[in-house]
């Protein structure tokens, strides 16, 4: 097999110079990490694991702004949704944060406008001989239309194509944490949220992991987290923690965690696949910025701010 390679970019999120919730540090990590991408022209394809946007769950303009930067890079790409796109895994309780989780659940309309600027998910192809796979595992206990097409896909349609040397299933959300066997985290304990936040719960968990195998999985890759974790086997399967752009978060979970933004590169030849990680050339210290962070609620968010006056400066606030 002649080499050849491919990246994986997860937790973008820059925002927008539009939007409530533009932090200036997140947004210049985000354009350093497009100018990192589109200056690679060795690689074949990129996988995008989601969280392209900070607020595509609420407007169309972010999404607009990740296609077009997304469609100038030299070689193609495969985008699937995260939470800021499409909205969180379900619950019906809020968390112990004092989020009102139950609001933010995943909805069929920002599924639907995700589509229509990245194409419809789940999707599958093989390219020189490995296959790549990529859904929102967030659908799984939603009731949503597009949950029943998620099962139908994993458990019906993907055992049933053609196998290829290496499968390489792509996730936004991690499978679990820690262990395929843990329990499903409350999420009514402050010292679980986290856990529960990142993860799958159970019975789902089992039941994808049974459709990997099923489906001849070798390698996951997951994003959310923001924080890289080198890869852990599971039966068999490699599960990669990716790095994000935007931000460092939990970067205390596992002794051999790496908070570090960046990014992978994969390099494919007959020894099989092996990851390299790219460091993000500069993390941004900007500040300033509209609004506050996390999840407020739509109604909370003032967009007059963001969509008639300047935008913040990117520098020392004054």
């Amino acid at each position: 097999m002649e080499p050849w390679s491919f990246l994986h970019v997860s937790d973008l999120q820059p925002g927008s110079r539009r939007s409530f919730r533009l932090n200036p540090a997140q947004h210049e990590n985000g354009m350093t990490a497009y100018r990192m991408l589109g200056e690679i022209t060795d690689v074949d394809l990129l996988i995008v694991g989601g969280d392209l946007t900070r607020d595509g769950s609420i407007h169309d303009f972010e999404f607009e702004e990740a296609k077009a930067k997304l469609d100038v890079l030299p070689y193609p790409y495969y985008a699937l949704p995260g939470n800021m796109d499409t909205g969180n895994k379900h619950t019906s309780v809020g968390g112990a944060t004092g989020r009102d989780d139950a609001r933010l659940n995943v909805l069929t309309d920002p599924l639907d406008r995700f589509a229509k600027f990245f194409g419809e998910f789940p999707w599958s192809f093989v390219h020189k001989k490995v296959r790549f796979s990529g859904f929102y595992a967030a659908l799984a206990g939603s009731g949503l239309p597009h949950e029943e097409r998620m099962w139908a896909w994993l458990e019906d349609e993907l055992p049933k194509l053609d196998r290829a040397d290496h499968h390489v299933m792509n996730m936004h959300y991690t499978l679990f944490v820690d262990d395929l066997d843990e329990p499903t985290w409350d999420i009514t304990k402050e010292e679980e949220y986290k856990k529960w936040y990142f993860s799958i719960d159970q019975p789902h968990r089992s039941r994808i992991f049974d459709a990997f195998k099923a489906s001849g999985v070798s390698i996951v890759t997951s994003g959310h987290i923001h924080c890289r974790r080198p890869g852990q086997v599971v039966d068999g399967i490699t599960f990669h923690r990716c790095a994000g752009i935007a931000m460092r978060q939990w970067s205390t979970q596992w002794p051999d965690s790496c908070p570090d933004l960046g990014f992978y590169r994969f390099d494919v030849s007959d020894e099989g696949i092996k990851e390299t990680f790219v460091p993000l050339e500069y993390e941004s210290e900007a500040t300033g910025a509209y609004g506050k962070g996390g999840h407020p609620h739509p109604e909370e968010r003032d967009y007059t701010l963001a969509l008639e006056a300047p935008p913040p400066p990117f520098g020392p606030a004054p």
